[in-house]
């Protein structure tokens, strides 16, 4: 949302607890396929709640993902999410579209609870009928320091910060493309990270309802590690589906589940407060994201919570990812992590 220019080829880079996801997209007679994509991976406590705490570690992934994966452009578009990023829908008074920002700049100090020198502001106008005597704008706030966080280690590590999105909107963005939603559907799109999940709640391509949660995959390689007695790097690999000793599959299972539950109470909260301020709004189908999105027992769990279709969203759905090699694991495994990634790549293409 927060742009610093224009570019013809842009490359998504996802940074998150865990790992950096970066995808690079072309068009091809029409059609957009992927040229680079690749995954490297950061230990705990590079990355903690959102925040970039070793920018020379970050930097240098950053710099050996685009060297290894051999990515075209210096131009990134990358996001942002946390307790630093506020986004909320509000109503007030119809003006030509000219006098909104300084409209808004006035209407936003009673929502944001930040001093407004501290934050950038963005906003989409949802209802622009002039003939009403309000209309309702979604506004985003990040405070700058956040913004600096991650806009100077992509400096770093000699990329150009093209725009600074934000992770739920990012994840917006892939879904409308990839699946083309109909005006009247209601969906959720989850996307769960390793330290935050991201839950957005969409009608058609209007986002009605967002909200960041301190919950994600490093509560499962958490409980992993103190139950089982591993090390974080084994649990995270053991949660993985990766083998590790001679501990049992079996022994995984209650574990993950137990997460499961706490991560399942946060969303049905969030979607209780929604029904609660949305009247007549009902959630059709959950589209899941993420890096941990693909935790065992977790689709299941939320079938059988809300009764309605839940499936990991695939950023590939529209987009030719003809990839060979060991990147290709990465669409076919898990091509949910990439979500995020694909809705920044997206971003170097106009009037899709």
């Amino acid at each position: 949302m927060f742009g610093f220019g224009s570019s013809k080829s842009i490359v998504g880079l996802d940074i998150g607890s865990s790992s950096i996801k970066a995808v690079e997209l072309k068009k091809v007679k029409g059609d957009i396929h992927v040229s680079h994509l690749g995954i490297e991976r950061l230990g705990s406590d590079i990355v903690v709640d959102s925040m970039i705490v070793d920018s020379g570690s970050v930097s240098g992934a950053i710099s050996k993902l685009f060297s290894e994966h051999k990515f075209g452009s210096k131009m990134v578009a990358t996001a942002v999410s946390g307790h630093s990023v506020i986004v909320k829908k509000i109503s007030m008074q119809t003006v030509p579209e000219q006098e909104v920002p300084d409209l808004l700049q006035t209407e936003a100090a009673q929502y944001i609870p930040f001093d407004m020198n501290d934050v950038n502001l963005d906003y989409q106008v949802l209802t622009d009928d002039p003939n009403e005597p309000h209309m309702d704008v979604l506004l985003a706030a990040v405070k700058k320091d956040k913004i600096l966080n991650y806009t100077n280690v992509l400096s770093l590590a000699g990329k150009i910060p093209e725009v600074v999105d934000i992770d739920a909107f990012a994840l917006q963005n892939c879904y409308e493309y990839n699946y083309e939603p109909s005006p009247t559907s209601t969906v959720a799109l989850l996307n769960i990270g390793a330290s935050v999940m991201n839950i957005n709640i969409v009608k058609g391509n209007t986002p009605l309802f967002t909200r960041d949660v301190s919950v994600g995959g490093n509560q499962y390689t958490d409980s992993l590690q103190k139950e089982l007695d591993l090390s974080f790097d084994d649990a995270e690999s053991f949660k993985l589906g990766e083998k590790v000793g001679t501990v049992s599959e079996d022994s995984k299972l209650p574990i993950l589940q137990q997460v499961t539950e706490i991560i399942v109470l946060e969303i049905q909260k969030t979607f209780d407060f929604f029904r609660a301020t949305a009247a007549g709004q009902h959630i059709e189908k959950i589209f899941l994201a993420g890096g941990s999105s693909a935790i065992p027992g977790l689709t299941e769990a939320l079938r059988q919570e809300f009764s309605i279709p839940v499936e990991i969203l695939n950023p590939f759905q529209r987009i030719q990812a003809n990839i060979s090699g060991p990147d290709a694991d990465l669409v076919h495994n898990n091509a949910g992590q990439l979500a995020v990634a694909v809705g920044l790549a997206l971003r170097s293409f106009e009037n899709l």
